[in-house]
């Protein structure tokens, strides 16, 4: 019986077990999103671990590439491995989705999901960015826009005003790009994304960025991939035009390893005056502290909207066109401790912490209760672009597809093929992946 009493005392003296939990995500302090880093370690972590005692939380950071990170975080929940929380970007859910590799939370974690307090301040659409069929799988950090970034200081160089500069017309940025190549004959003026390398920001900053631009999308009305068009065409001629023939864009950096880099390098020292990008370019690239830092950012650098091909021309009748991503958080589904994971996702993403966020990194937040805090850029952006913007399909070929149109605008910026054969090889491809039935031609 003493034995017993020792034993029963040790046990109530005995402190609960340690819980570790783990964020994983593509940023590090001083590297690639740096405030993302800086935020989950000077903000996230201590106050969950002030409000959770015995739970240590710590930070994975991944400085890879966004392709690199995708196939990491196959692997990591193929095996069991992985951080708890992993950050994600919203369109590869449906591939993960069908390859039985996320849970939607509810079933994770179990219906007490439905009661946290943020989904009354977050849009359905919103919502949507890390859904799938009828399930939600994590939550957005926020949701982007993207325009044309443009060095003011190298218009006034080549004789274009700044402050009126607003291309109305392919035709019109091509222009611009042509007369700043002849007042600087070394330079690229113009940055489109192309080519394999540059993995989704290819698709996403350059491809629907022009073919928004024609008036097409990927899709049709019906979820068919359009695999034969004019637009496509006319999109693979801009990239003939610009990397090829007018040698207006650096062709090389599209082909390249580290060619997303070399282009943020390229406008940061002055040799590209003009770059297709989203938001994430002002917040996060080109901020002071950041790799590729603009020097007097806010006095050199300023924007144009992504003009249609002609006026009027654009995604539903529009002059002007964009598409929006989404980026947020998910649940690893090895986690050993669901109910957890939940707890930190869910406080990552409460007012305050976003809040919180924003003092690290301005950004366009998916809830409505948390303001971007004197950022007259982005509230004027967000403003202008958020009214003409589109989505990417919800679909699990889209990824595949995705790689296609990386692969066709390559062999294009290349010069291995035209921009017919480019096409033909595309129409080939997207048909074997989603079958003929789920393809359409609008020639």
């Amino acid at each position: 019986m003493k034995w017993k009493s020792v034993l029963l005392a040790l046990a109530v003296a005995t402190p609960a077990a340690a819980q570790d939990l783990t964020i994983s995500c593509r940023c590090v302090s001083d590297g690639v999103n740096s405030a993302l880093a800086d935020w989950i370690k000077e903000s996230v972590i201590p106050d969950f671990e002030a409000a959770n005692e015995g739970v240590t939380v710590s930070l994975s950071e991944f400085a890879g590439g966004d392709e690199q990170l995708t196939q990491q975080l196959a692997l990591d929940f193929s095996t069991g491995a992985g951080a708890d929380i992993a950050g994600f970007d919203g369109f590869l859910i449906p591939n993960f989705v069908e390859a039985g590799l996320l849970k939607p939370l509810e079933e994770l974690v179990g219906p007490q999901v439905n009661d946290w307090e943020g989904w009354e301040h977050i849009s359905d659409g919103s919502r949507a960015l890390m859904s799938y069929d009828g399930g939600t799988f994590g939550i957005a950090l926020g949701t982007d826009v993207r325009m044309i970034f443009v060095r003011a200081d190298l218009l006034e160089e080549a004789g274009i005003d700044p402050a009126s500069f607003q291309p109305n017309s392919w035709e019109e940025l091509l222009d611009a790009a042509r007369q700043i190549k002849e007042a600087m004959p070394d330079s690229h003026p113009l940055q489109l994304n192309a080519g394999v390398p540059m993995g989704e920001a290819t698709t996403m900053q350059g491809y629907w960025m022009a073919i928004l631009g024609t008036g097409e999308s990927i899709v049709d009305e019906e979820g068919r991939y359009i695999v034969e068009s004019q637009g496509i065409l006319d999109v693979l001629n801009l990239y003939k035009t610009i990397y090829v023939d007018e040698e207006l864009g650096d062709a090389r950096a599209q082909q390249l390893g580290d060619g997303r880099n070399r282009t943020f390098a390229n406008f940061r020292d002055g040799t590209t005056a003009m770059l297709v990008e989203g938001d994430w370019f002002y917040r996060s690239v080109t901020a002071p502290g950041s790799e590729f830092e603009v020097a007097d950012r806010d006095e050199v650098m300023t924007w144009a909207k992504m003009p249609a091909m002609e006026p009027g021309a654009g995604w539903n009748g529009q002059d002007y066109v964009t598409i929006s991503g989404g980026t947020g958080w998910v649940v690893n589904p090895n986690t050993d401790d669901p109910e957890l994971a939940w707890e930190l996702l869910s406080f990552m993403n409460s007012k305050e912490q976003i809040d919180e966020f924003q003092t690290f990194q301005p950004r366009i937040s998916i809830r409505d209760d948390v303001e971007v805090p004197n950022e007259p850029f982005l509230t004027e952006t967000s403003g202008a672009l958020l009214p003409l913007t589109t989505a990417r399909p919800n679909d699990s070929n889209y990824n595949a597809v995705s790689a296609e149109i990386q692969r066709m605008t390559e062999a294009v910026v290349s010069g291995q093929m035209s921009p017919e054969e480019a096409m033909a090889r595309y129409k080939e491809a997207v048909t074997e992946i989603v079958g003929e039935e789920n393809t359409v031609s609008l020639m």
